[in-house]
Order: structure tokens, then sequence, then C-alpha cells
């Protein structure tokens, strides 16, 4: 059955978050009709829902947020034969033009036109996820096996980032390498989880011990590093913490993965890391990163942070170490679906990452409060906060 209004959780300012009833867009022909069911909250969403705009981006229109989501096909328009109603489905809710040169060549995530739901980037927005019902694009819903919950199902988008990070990086099962991820939030450690995937050895560094304990528990990482909070100093001072934190990173002056080695904080083989994913955006982890990585190695920047940074640029140039940028994800859902629903020897539990759950559109506003801690009023660590419809 066709639904012509849904409610909608809809943000009018920083914090406020009101539900309304809104029209939803017709069924076209190539479209389907999606019950969204699960929806994770992501990072941007938390600072649209904090400051009423992410970095330099503003809101001009209240706006519904959420993007990574799963939901069950409830009407399909008269050209589509790939789904049927009752399909569950992982929503990539990206929205291309389809013509420019970048979508034209495949690389539709940089397409200068997109439209992607919950971002205030376009005008008007497109928006988001976090209401009864979407209409969609049939091409941009990718079908879940019965394998794959309609919760594992959410976190195909955060996964697909990650996917996308190690295309980027050019790693794959065939060659050995070293891999360093500062940040150990979701992205951080679908970065690890992945790259672990494909046969590498991962170090994780975050300031917040329970992260790294966690990373190192569920085997998302080899070796993890807790990075000491230090604040201010000069340029020149800054960076030379930045250097001696690699060079503490690299050293092997981690704890071991207590998942195969125990409880027991000792010296391994020195990293030579060859990739480091800074997740962060933080910009002494990026000076960090370009530290750390070795001559010819690549570092890969996917945290979003202040936009001007000072950064050791020569110490990247004179040892030929690129710096790379990485944005969201392109042709990667079939691949992240699969590795949901098939996993790999050494893949961890990813379902793990989901900490907290929230039922209804009514929960919203306590589950963007508890996304934005560290612990829950229990002392328990917070990385995905999903909220289920």
């Amino acid at each position: 059955m066709t639904l012509s209004r849904v409610k909608a959780s809809v943000l009018h300012g920083a914090r406020d978050l009101r539900l309304e009833e809104r029209e939803l867009g017709p069924l076209g022909p190539q479209d389907v009709q999606v019950a969204v069911k699960t929806t994770g909250l992501c990072g941007s969403d938390l600072h649209y829902f904090n400051h009423f705009r992410n970095g330099d981006i503003l809101v001009r229109e209240p706006l519904t947020l959420g993007h990574e989501s799963a939901g069950i096909v409830t009407a399909v328009g008269s050209d589509v034969t790939a789904l049927r109603v009752g399909d569950p489905v992982a929503l990539e809710v990206g929205l291309p033009c389809g013509s420019c040169r970048h979508c034209r060549s495949n690389a539709y995530n940089i397409c200068p036109d997109m439209r992607f739901r919950s971002s205030a980037k376009a005008f008007p927005h497109a928006q988001g996820t976090l209401q009864e019902a979407i209409t969609h694009p049939a091409r941009w819903c990718h079908k879940l096996p019965p394998a794959v919950s309609l919760e594992l199902g959410g976190l195909a988008e955060p996964l697909s980032v990650a996917i996308h990070a190690c295309d980027r990086a050019q790693i794959d099962d065939k060659v050995a390498a070293d891999v360093l991820v500062l940040g150990a939030g979701t992205v951080g450690l679908l970065c690890a989880a992945v790259a672990r995937s494909l046969n590498q050895r991962v170090a994780i560094a975050d300031i917040q011990p329970d992260r790294v304990r966690f990373a190192l528990d569920n085997g998302f990482a080899h070796a993890g590093y807790v990075v000491p909070p230090t604040s201010g100093g000069t340029i020149d001072e800054k960076l030379q913490r930045a250097k001696n934190l690699a060079e503490d990173i690299k050293a092997g002056s981690a704890w071991r993965e207590e998942k195969d080695h125990g409880d027991h904080p000792g010296p391994q083989r020195p990293f030579q890391f060859d990739v480091a994913f800074e997740c962060t955006g933080v910009e002494s982890s990026l000076q960090t990163a370009i530290y750390a990585t070795n001559p010819g190695g690549l570092v890969m920047i996917i945290g979003m942070g202040n936009p001007v940074q000072t950064l050791p640029i020569s110490a990247a140039a004179l040892r030929e170490v690129d710096l790379r940028g990485v944005f969201r994800y392109r042709n990667t859902y079939p691949r992240a679906i699969e590795l949901l629903a098939k996993g790999n020897p050494n893949l961890p539990d990813l379902s793990k990452l989901i900490t907290h759950r929230f039922q209804g559109l009514g929960s919203i506003p306590r589950a963007f409060d508890t996304a934005a801690r560290v612990k829950d009023d229990h002392g328990k660590l917070v990385l995905k906060v999903m909220v289920e419809l």
C-alpha cells in the first residue's frame, strides 16, 4: 500500500526536534516506497542536531536527519523488477545527478550536484530517514539476504565508508601492510575491521582508553595506543608532540591484542605503517598520521574537522607520503552486504558496534543525547546508537 503522508522527526534549530506529518513524494515508475525500520546516528547528524550546522554547511530550512538506514519495501513503481513488496533493503541515500563527468566515470560520490539525505549542502535539502517511510529510487535500494538483519543493514552505510577508504588506499589481501587507524569511533573501528579482513596488521589509537580497550577486546585491532591528552603550545611544540607520539606508536609501546595474547601489555615488533587512516578530523591527529607513515606511504583523510589546519607538509613531501581524501563511498554497498552476510575469518563481530537502541520517533532526542556521550549513565561505552521504528 502506498502512503501519502508520514510522521517525521524534523529539526527546526539547535536541539529543536519536532514530530510532524509531511507529504511523501509521488511514487515514480523507477521508485520504491520503503518503511524505515532502523537508522544509526552519525557524527554529522550530531553536528546538525547540536549546532544546526555541520562545519560551514548551514541548515536553511527544517531538516529531517538520518542516513544510515534499512527498511522494508512497501510499494514498487511500475518499472521496478529487481525488488518486491516485503523485501528488506539497505538504503544508499546519496542521489547523484547521473550525467556529469564524475557520474559518467562512476565516481558518483563526488558529483557536484549530489543530493544526500540529511545533508544541508544542497538546497532544498534532501530530507533524511528519521521518518516512517521514504520514497527512493529503486537503484539505490540494496536487497538484504536472510543472513543480514535490518539492524546490520543499517551498518552498511558506515561500513561502505571503510571499504571505500581501503579501496582508495589500495589495500587488498595479496600484499601485507601495517595499518594505523587514528580514532576508535565507529568509522575508525570499521576501517580497522575491513583492514583486518584483508589480512593487514592493524594498530589503533584514541584519546579514550575504553575505545581502545573495546577494539582490542573484540578483535578490531592487533594493538592499541591511548593518546595522552594535551593542549596549548606553539606550532613547533605541537608538531614535536605529534612527532613524539608517532614514534611511540611505531615503537609498539601499546597493548597487545587481548583476544589472541591475553591481557598483558608488552613489547612487540615495531610497526612500519604503510597506510594511516585519520578518522578524527583533529589537527594533531593528522599531524601524527603524517609523521607515523612510512616513506612512500599513504595518509587517508577521513575525519572532517576544522577546514584550516597546520600540517607538516615538508615531512610528507620529502618522504613522498601522499595525502588522499576519502568522501563517503561509491560502488561499495554490494560488497558491504556480502561482508555482513558471509563474514570473514579475520572480521570481528560488527554487531558489537551497536551499543544502544532506542524505539520510536519520540525517542530520538534521547538517542541524540546518548550519541553525544562517551559513556552512558551506567558507565557503558557509547559507540553506535540505533533508532528502531
